[in-house]
């Protein structure tokens, strides 16, 4: 579906489905505002929809052959940056739409995701099944009810951001800990670490809290000429 250089660069969203972010953030601090896991609560519940952009950039694990600085510079070496927009109305539905470097927009109605390469003119379709409760996008796109998938703990103050760390309950999982920090109850950052070292670092800007979206804005229409593959 997608090209082979750019597959490892390509789509957080399959990463944070599981279907197709740490030891940074333990610094505590003291701030005014609830800790993360009560603003996450708070976002969760009282966040019913969004919109806004995002900038994503990945780091691949340095190999364990090499010395601490040299994996720091591999890891630098190795990051990419992509950058787009984004909306969701729980549960389920939502459009994100990268921009830069390439286009590619992953949409679903509440039931079917599909994923559009525009280089490709290429539709992928597949049911939404039960895969977005289980997994990280249900941070964002799903219902209520993350402890039921996550564990989840406080872990300080960083940058200015209250952060907490979710350990997904599930032992095959592709992730060992997504990490969300908000400021004053706003979402303005995640990082996925996953099991192979990986770490998928997104930072979220001009945050719209509950515009109204109607199940319209989600419908997607097949660009003319685009070959569909799957459900």
């Amino acid at each position: 579906m997608w090209k082979a250089e750019e597959n490892s660069q390509r789509p957080v969203l399959r990463r944070l489905m599981g279907v197709a972010l740490g030891a940074s953030l333990l610094v505590s601090s003291t701030s005014v505002w609830a800790g993360g896991i009560e603003q996450l609560k708070a976002f969760v519940t009282q966040v019913h929809s969004a919109r806004g952009a995002f900038v994503q950039r990945e780091v691949k694990a340095p190999s364990t052959r090499q010395g601490a600085s040299a994996a720091v510079a591999q890891a630098a070496r190795a990051s990419s940056t992509s950058s787009g927009t984004f909306m969701f109305a729980r549960p389920g539905k939502f459009i994100w739409s990268y921009e830069t470097p390439y286009q590619q927009r992953l949409q679903s109605d509440g039931k079917t995701l599909f994923v559009y390469d525009k280089d490709l003119n290429q539709v992928t379709k597949r049911r939404l099944g039960t895969a977005l409760g289980a997994s990280p996008a249900a941070i964002l796109f799903g219902s209520n009810d993350l402890e039921k998938n996550f564990t989840l703990r406080d872990v300080g103050v960083k940058g200015g951001l209250d952060w907490l760390e979710l350990t997904p309950k599930a032992k095959d999982t592709q992730f060992q800990n997504v990490g969300i920090g908000f400021r004053n109850g706003t979402l303005e950052a995640m990082e996925l670490h996953d099991v192979f070292g990986n770490v998928t670092l997104l930072t979220f800007s001009n945050l719209q809290k509950n515009p109204p979206l109607g199940a319209s804005a989600f419908h997607f229409v097949t660009p003319k000429g685009a070959d569909v593959i799957g459900e």
